[in-house]
């Protein structure tokens, strides 16, 4: 069964402006306008079989699911980030700068002002991903 999605704009959603940017994705909205029009267009003398009404309705109940655990793992994955920098403070780090030189020092203080956390070390500050080794720091 073919279905007219002409309704749909450039993004897969209806009604969507001429200036937003096409989406190569489909989202949850795209995939409901689909459906719906997929049900409006149906032939009546051969209806859409409802198991497979069930399946697309579970295939975007587990988009949903997937996409909100991915949110949940992204969440806690910077929590986990946070708790590793707070932790360096006092603390002798090492780490490489981008010319290849070797610089250790003990961290002063964590900002979190970025996407990667980065510790103050005298006067660099360095991403929590650049340090390389952690040690007690010497009297």
């Amino acid at each position: 069964m073919s279905i007219d999605v002409s309704f749909l704009g450039a993004t897969g959603t209806a009604g969507a402006s001429a200036t937003s940017t096409p989406s190569k994705d489909l989202d949850k909205q795209a995939f409901l306008d689909l459906l719906v029009a997929q049900l409006r267009n149906q032939d009546p003398s051969s209806p859409m079989d409802s198991s497979q009404l069930m399946q697309q309705t579970t295939q975007l109940s587990v988009m949903e699911s997937l996409v909100e655990l991915s949110k949940t793992q992204s969440e806690s994955f910077a929590l986990q980030m946070r708790m590793s920098a707070a932790q360096l403070v006092g603390q002798q780090v090492t780490w490489t700068d981008t010319e290849g030189t070797a610089h250790e020092g003990v961290v002063s203080s964590v900002s979190y002002a970025g996407p990667v956390p980065t510790v103050k070390v005298g006067d660099e500050d360095v991403a929590l991903d650049a340090v390389a080794s952690v040690t007690a720091p010497t009297a």
